[in-house]
């Protein structure tokens, strides 16, 4: 099996503390529904938020095959803003891993502006490197979510202020 990584980043219209706290942190589970609707149907949560809590996604079945993203959270930094998961269930590229962890950081990049940067690293079943396209796939699934939230908070910024 061969291991492999690679990193993607967003620049975000909001300040890294926003963005943090609606996407990633307290308020999410019931933020992303709202902010990705026709995408996220749902969030459900068990555990109680912390490392080995368990989040399940439904997905709007106009997104496509998959209908549940599922996720355990490995690690969670407020103070860092720094958030690693391990992909239990979904996704379009999911049947050639074996294995999948995403890490994103929330970077502040000026006044009211931040970065989200996403590594996802992975081992797939057939022990070949995932190609450009799959890593974009991958990529774009965590990054069209951030896209989402940006232009939620950007169209109600006083929902969340």
């Amino acid at each position: 099996m061969v291991a492999g990584s690679f990193t993607k980043e967003c620049a975000v219209a909001v300040s890294a503390e926003l963005l943090w706290k609606v996407a990633f942190a307290d308020a999410w589970s019931v933020f992303l529904p709202k902010a990705c609707a026709g995408f996220i149907d749902a969030v459900e949560i068990d555990g109680d938020g912390g490392p080995g809590s368990i989040t399940t996604m439904k997905l709007n079945p106009a997104v496509g095959e998959a209908t549940v993203f599922k996720t355990r959270l490995l690690a969670k930094d407020s103070a860092a803003r720094v958030l690693k998961t391990e992909v239990l269930e979904g996704g379009k590229v999911s049947a050639q891993l074996k294995s999948q962890v995403t890490e994103v950081r929330v970077e502040p990049a000026g006044e009211g502006a931040c970065l989200a940067k996403f590594t996802i690293e992975y081992e797939r079943l057939d022990g070949a490197p995932l190609s450009p396209e799959d890593q974009a796939t991958v990529a774009q699934g965590y990054l069209g979510i951030v896209k989402k939230v940006e232009a939620y908070l950007v169209a109600h910024p006083e929902e969340y202020a």
